[in-house]
């Protein structure tokens, strides 16, 4: 059986090793039992067969050729922060890609990034040259799977998604071909690579991204008592969607918080005339109000949120999420605070949607969710003093399938969560069956198929999805 101990056989695997330019390492190697982990250490015991330290291209050629002649599992590592862990593969092969960390900010505007590169680094080179491009705020998470999924960030009411700005992608896929695809070179994988999800089609090995200058930002911090959560979501609904597209705005909801904050690009001045109107919709003034004007590296630094994150440790974490996207106003925000505030363990993050993202057509790229008034992740620890995995999923479907027709059957794809019900309808809503056919055609033989991929294994007859 593929992956178990002595198959391939050693003398495969040693073939396997001449060919590469970057390491390999399989269990009993010096160096394996850090290579093989990801960023969450809840699957710190699943086993690759090998980890792939791709240095070129055609070490992932080579990688992808061996797991489909050995029907083995493979999978791309960039961040490593699946939820489910899924870029760690028991008994399969891990490619590596934090070899492919190169960031060129060229002088047209564009950025050429390798997808092992990190948001972090990716910042302060491109700030360095003046410019910037819209993406999350959490620095160690890799740039591969936030655009594949989308990628929403704290710019994207003003300048839209990550997967917005990109204008082509290099892509080894099932056959061992490098593609470099485009709006004009096979566009329907480019079209699939906007949004449908990290693991499907192929490996990425590089990016190439519309950037846009540098400005200052202007910054908001507010705080209201836990007990205004229900007012401040309310309030906020009915403010947001009509605000400039210069502002977005993040808000959390927990047993013991309300808070908002977000990014104005514009004057302070405009802005602070913005969030007054907002805290009399509330009712109630905030305990804590911060605004300020920062470049823009120290603007996204500051939304950073990852030490505040359940069971987060300074390089690795150990909690889980999932989504839901809001689709429409809220009937009674009172009701949806109660089910995110029931379990003292659960942190919701709502991160406001419209403007730029809305004006994109929903079949235009593989994202479907353009007209969205919000994401919403739900984070839980899973540490075992927090109840572990099992208590915190547990959890989370309570809140995640105990809320309104609002949110219907819907989720973003780069938080994935392996007990989402109807998960591929929930991440790619009209987009499926394209988003299907695009697998078909570049993974007949389901090289690249995992529990939620598109791509259909060649011995099974259902299909799944990432």
């Amino acid at each position: 059986m593929a992956g178990l101990a002595g198959w391939p056989p050693p003398d495969d695997w040693e073939r396997l090793r001449r060919r590469l330019s970057g390491p390999l390492f399989r269990p009993g190697d010096p160096g394996y039992p850090e290579v093989k982990q990801g960023f969450f250490t809840m699957y710190d015991d699943r086993m690759p067969a090998a980890v792939v330290g791709a240095a070129r291209v055609e070490d992932v050629q080579a990688a992808v050729a061996f797991a489909a002649r050995h029907r083995l599992p493979v999978a791309a590592r960039g961040g490593g922060h699946s939820y489910p862990g899924y870029s760690t593969v028991d008994g399969g092969i891990v490619v590596d890609l934090s070899g492919f960390s190169g960031i060129e900010a060229r002088p047209d505007g564009r950025a050429v990034i390798g997808a092992g590169a990190r948001l972090g680094p990716i910042a302060t080179t491109l700030a360095a040259a003046g410019r910037v491009l819209p993406a999350g705020s959490c620095g160690t998470v890799g740039i591969a799977g936030l655009a594949l999924g989308g990628g929403v960030g704290v710019l994207d009411r003003k300048y839209g998604l990550t997967c917005d700005h990109l204008e082509a992608a290099r892509i080894v896929t099932a056959d061992g071909r490098v593609r470099t695809v485009s709006a004009t070179a096979e566009p329907d994988l480019f079209w699939a690579l906007r949004g449908g999800g990290g693991g499907n089609f192929g490996i990425v090995t590089g990016f190439t991204f519309r950037t846009v200058p540098v400005v200052d930002v202007a910054t908001f911090a507010l705080e209201f008592p836990p007990a205004a959560g229900a007012a401040l979501l309310a309030a906020w609904q009915e403010w947001q969607p009509v605000a400039p597209d210069e502002l977005w705005s993040g808000m959390g909801l927990a047993w013991n918080e309300a808070t908002l904050g977000g990014t104005f690009l514009g004057p302070r001045a405009r802005m602070h005339a913005l969030l007054e109107d907002l805290v009399r919709r509330v009712g109630t003034a905030p305990t804590v109000w911060n605004e300020g004007v920062q470049d823009h590296l120290s603007a996204m630094r500051s939304f950073d949120d990852q030490e505040s994150r359940p069971s987060a440790a300074a390089d690795r974490g150990t909690y889980i999420g999932t989504s839901r996207m809001l689709t429409r106003p809220l009937a009674d925000p009172g009701a949806v605070v109660d089910v995110l505030t029931r379990d003292r363990g659960v942190r919701t993050i709502v991160d406001s949607g419209g403007g730029a993202i809305a004006r994109v057509g929903a079949r235009e790229t593989a994202f479907p969710y353009r007209t969205a008034l919000a994401s919403l992740q739900f984070l839980h620890g899973a540490a075992p003093e927090e109840g572990g995995e099992a208590g915190a999923r547990r959890s989370l479907a309570a809140v995640r399938d105990g809320l309104g027709p609002e949110f219907g059957t819907t989720g973003y794809v780069n938080y994935l969560d392996p007990e989402m019900p109807d998960w591929a309808e929930a991440y790619y809503g009209p987009n499926l069956p394209r988003l299907r056919a695009v697998a078909r055609k570049y993974d007949p033989r389901g090289i690249f198929a995992f529990p939620q991929g598109l791509s259909v294994p060649h011995s099974t007859v259902h299909i799944g999805k990432t």
